[in-house]
């Protein structure tokens, strides 16, 4: 499933959440060369996040094949910086615009209930969450992180305490068939949740999706949410009760 869009409309422009959108798209496009070798894997290795790295729990001169033909070489200093640089780093193109669409549909929602810079903390702080969780799932991985997923997760997260009623919008396949339905919000994000719950016993340190970064990014944005939302903001939707509820039971 795909969501398309929610019915679920913002009070002020949602300045924040189309920025770190730009900001994403330009460093696709000036540090990491369109996802064009050689930019795409010196981005990754330089700026992304390597737990063993970070740990001191690789020796210096460890080398790793990050591409056929391209090797890289561990000088022992942990880059800390690679928390926060990691966040706006991608692998590829469906990476960056899957991550970008997800935001851009849960992220204007969010910002618009906690104000832009109680948005831009709890952005971040997602994102420091969900490096951590997937640090602790294998703290001596040589596999770099990347992606803003990470703190997109705790978005969807705080979305789903906040606006669970909400009808989204998605798009289903079925192999070459494909069909569009409407339900609730909690139903989309707790679906989403339960994939990456039910992917993390089959992770594996080879590369692909850090799916604890997914779900330590999801928890931490429930946790959370309380603390940076302002509820009178929240409320300017919950004041459509009547639609909402008769949407709600029409699909439970």
């Amino acid at each position: 499933m795909f969501p398309l869009r929610d019915e679920n409309p913002t009070i002020h422009k949602s300045i924040i959440t189309y920025l770190i959108i730009i900001i994403n798209i330009v460093v696709w496009f000036f540090v990491q060369g369109f996802g064009f070798d050689p930019f795409l894997y010196r981005s990754v290795f330089h700026y992304g996040l390597i737990p063993g790295e970070l740990l001191h729990k690789i020796e210096p001169g460890t080398q790793i094949e990050i591409a056929r033909g391209i090797t890289a070489v561990f000088d022992g200093k942990p880059n800390w910086y690679s928390v926060f640089t990691s966040m706006f780093m991608h692998g590829g193109w469906f990476h960056i615009l899957g991550n970008m669409w997800f935001l851009a549909v849960f992220g204007d929602n969010v910002e618009d209930a906690m104000g832009w810079f109680k948005f831009i903390l709890f952005y971040f702080l997602c994102g420091i969450f969900a490096a951590t969780a997937q640090i602790i799932s294998n703290p001596s991985s040589m596999v770099p992180m990347v992606g803003a997923s990470g703190a997109i997760s705790g978005v969807m997260g705080a979305y789903a305490v906040l606006y669970p009623r909400v009808p989204v919008h998605m798009l289903v396949f079925f192999g070459f068939f494909f069909t569009r339905i409407v339900i609730p919000a909690f139903l989309v994000l707790g679906y989403w949740f339960l994939i990456q719950i039910l992917s993390s016993f089959f992770s594996t340190d080879t590369g692909g999706v850090a799916v604890w970064a997914h779900i330590g990014g999801f928890l931490s944005g429930i946790l959370l949410v309380k603390l940076f939302s302002n509820s009178e903001k929240v409320d300017i939707f919950k004041n459509r009760r009547g639609k909402t509820d008769k949407f709600f039971y029409r699909y439970r």
